[in-house]
């Protein structure tokens, strides 16, 4: 499996802004993913609230939302043409073939493939490929890490409640 990168937020204090921006991406990013260790498949998939919300689905979820910043946004390719649902909500939605494993890899890809499509970009390098109209790439770091801050909440509730039945 690819795995993320093993730096910490203390290790890039007097770094420049971007490294900064990119470790703390990359430790919720593993905190989220981290979110799995240990279930079955069934504790992944079970649903502990009304929504669509599982843990699965949140992972699963996450690498829709790389997909949408870092793939849709810096190409301008359409999420027809990328290959991912047309709606947040839908990105939820777990496939008989989803696992952990498969689930967790797809999500590493999409991890490694946002680096590398953000590695040229400076900070006020704007991206084309919203519906918002032109952003700057800091935006979007910041966008990103307010979604997976919150999945990361959401997931450490989530991992409550099934590990306390």
């Amino acid at each position: 499996m690819v795995s993320l990168p093993a730096t910490f937020a203390e290790d890039v204090i007097d770094q420049p802004a971007k490294a900064q921006f990119e470790v703390f991406l990359d430790e919720h990013r593993r905190a989220l993913n981290d979110c799995l260790d240990g279930l079955t498949e069934e504790q992944a998939r079970r649903s502990m609230v009304p929504s669509r919300t599982t843990l699965l689905g949140l992972v699963k979820h996450a690498t829709f939302v790389e997909k949408v910043w870092f793939d849709e946004a810096v190409t301008c390719r359409s999420r027809a043409e990328i290959g991912i649902p047309a709606t947040p909500d839908e990105s939820f939605i777990l496939d008989d073939g989803d696992t952990i494993a498969t689930v967790r890899r797809a999500h590493a890809e999409a991890c490694e493939a946002s680096r590398r499509a953000a590695s040229s970009l400076g900070l006020d390098d704007m991206v084309h490929g919203n519906r918002r109209g032109p952003l700057p790439l800091r935006w979007v770091y910041l966008h990103m890490l307010r979604e997976l801050a919150q999945h990361c909440g959401h997931a450490d509730i989530l991992r409550e409640q099934l590990l306390s039945d």
